[in-house]
């Protein structure tokens, strides 16, 4: 019977609970300033070009939080150590503050956090865990944290798998595997993480080269998506430039993996079965995407994994 309760805080990007919640998230991410009119229309009707008037964004995120929280307590079944998950969101509510708050009330004392991205930055990763921290310390909660988990055998194998299933459509359809380029994609961010040592790129990188050669991808390269409109430049070439050059070179099959997200996203529903569907007709090009990750069980048990590995090495 298990006697210690272990708080599991797990991190994402967040995403409004309803359309009627879109200016209120956009402010937070704009650091308090509000969007222009023209600003919020434009993302509001990205929404609802992808939820059509109903709003499933949100239950993504509860179920992997669910999902870990089985798995990991399956894992530990048999020991005197139960674990509790809490979502903590970095720009909606319940917010990574009111994670950790809501940990102290139930009596939490101890907890690991990880954040729904494999790949750590200093920009993305690094952000969630230092506002962790800071709200941890305050409240004299002692936690630890898992930054990456982009090499993770189990993530390697389950995005292969995703990676497979939709080569074997584009065969399916006459073309062979040589023909098709695998475009692995994540979110862009400022190119001054270079500058910086950040490892994002390297780690998306060496996880993009672990799948194509688990799958035996013949030809692959990375592109980036969905950089923010700022005046600094961002990491490049966009997916949709990428897609221009490889029309240019007459490659008529494109598979995209956004390895950098883990469920579906705005960046995903919209950037890409969206905007860059568009552009695929537009250029007569066969464009196809892999799926989600979201509850697969593979990203449940790898998660699950994560923490335990973590809570074994504090207790050494």
């Amino acid at each position: 019977m298990a006697n210690k309760k272990i708080g599991v805080l797990v991190m994402s990007y967040g995403t409004p609970a309803s359309l009627e919640d879109v200016e209120a998230y956009y402010t937070h991410i704009r650091r308090g300033n509000p969007p222009s009119p023209e600003q919020l229309k434009e993302l509001k009707d990205r929404y609802e070009a992808i939820v059509g008037g109903v709003f499933p964004l949100r239950e993504n995120t509860d179920n992997q939080v669910a999902g870990m929280q089985r798995a990991l307590n399956e894992l530990a079944s048999g020991s005197d150590v139960e674990f509790v998950c809490y979502q903590g969101l970095k720009h909606a509510s319940p917010f990574i503050e009111d994670g950790v708050e809501q940990m102290v009330q139930d009596g939490i004392t101890e907890a690991i956090g990880i954040v729904l991205a494999p790949h750590y930055s200093t920009m993305s990763v690094g952000t969630y865990i230092k506002r962790a921290k800071q709200t941890a310390e305050e409240h004299h909660l002692n936690i630890s944290f898992i930054e990456s988990y982009h090499m993770h055998p189990k993530l390697i194998e389950t995005l292969a798998n995703r990676v497979n299933a939709k080569l074997e459509l584009f065969e399916e359809a006459g073309a062979t595997r040589e023909q098709v380029r695998v475009l692995f994609s994540a979110h862009s961010l400022p190119e001054r993480i270079l500058s910086m040592g950040d490892p994002y790129r390297d780690q998306l990188l060496e996880t993009s080269a672990a799948i194509a050669e688990r799958a035996n991808v013949p030809s692959w390269q990375f592109t980036w998506q969905s950089a923010g409109r700022t005046a600094e430049p961002w990491l490049g070439p966009d997916v949709l430039d990428t897609m221009q050059e490889l029309r240019e070179q007459q490659v008529e099959y494109v598979l995209v993996a956004p390895i950098g997200f883990v469920s579906d996203h705005l960046e995903v529903l919209y950037d890409l079965d969206i905007e860059a569907q568009e552009l695929a007709q537009e250029i007569d090009m066969r464009l196809m995407r892999i799926d989600s990750l979201n509850t697969d069980p593979l990203y449940m048990e790898l998660l699950a994994d994560e923490v335990l590995r973590k809570y074994k090495e504090v207790h050494v």
